[in-house]
């Protein structure tokens, strides 16, 4: 299934208080990789925008006169995500905003148009129980960098969430169960038998090494257990 990464910045919190969206920004995921295509838009709410939100984006009304109001790019939108499974951080949040500008455009609500809707939020907190699961948290944990994360930006903030989902999720591919066929699955296999006797061994470079210990460091940190990575080197 397609996946696409969403994120949306508004007007306010409370949508049922009149607030609208302002910036959607999506990012897809393809075989593993954040692709190319994407889909950023920005919208006149027609109506002013609160201060603490402007100080979290950076946009104010008068940025945001001369672009299309929501309805007129509804069905872009809806072509980009169209049957695909979405992953938005905090989803509750930004399906009730799109909900609320679909209906007003006359065009149902997000569900009826995407095939799944997945909140990493939720996610990273079965993962990391009692912890901060913030995107900016997600960044830190996983070594994604966001130091030019200045300000909130709705495409930009998709772009690191696909980076995050990405490492939060790594290990539950196999080579295996992605080929097709019995017969390629069976040659598969073969391979990890084969006598590996003369593969050739890179060693790892100093920074790959440095980048190695800083995430033992953090993970040691965060469990408050050594790693057991170390202590296999350490018994070996």
């Amino acid at each position: 299934m397609r996946q696409v990464v969403l994120d949306t910045e508004t007007t306010g919190l409370n949508p049922k208080l009149g607030d609208r969206i302002i910036e959607v920004g999506c990012v897809e995921i393809l075989s593993r990789s954040v692709g190319e295509r994407h889909f950023h838009v920005y919208v006149n709410p027609e109506r002013d925008i609160e201060e603490a939100a402007s100080r979290v984006h950076g946009l104010t009304r008068e940025d945001l006169l001369a672009k299309p109001k929501f309805a007129e790019v509804a069905r872009q939108f809806l072509d980009y995500v169209r049957d695909a499974e979405l992953i938005i951080h905090n989803a509750d949040f930004d399906v009730e905003f799109l909900d609320l500008e679909l209906g007003l455009a006359g065009l149902g609500r997000l569900a009826d148009h995407v095939a799944k809707i997945t909140d990493t939020l939720a996610f990273a907190r079965e993962l990391h129980p009692g912890k901060k699961n913030s995107l900016d948290a997600l960044c830190e944990r996983y070594f994604v960098a966001n130091s030019h994360r200045t300000l909130h930006g709705a495409l930009l903030d998709a772009r690191l969430l696909a980076e995050c989902y990405l490492a939060m999720t790594r290990g539950q591919e196999s080579l295996v169960m992605e080929l097709e066929t019995p017969e390629a699955a069976a040659a598969a296999a073969s391979l990890l038998t084969h006598d590996v006797t003369n593969l050739i061994v890179l060693p790892a470079l100093p920074e790959e090494v440095a980048l190695h210990e800083r995430y033992l460091d953090a993970l040691e940190k965060e469990t408050r257990a050594p790693a057991l990575w170390r202590m296999l080197v350490s018994a070996s």
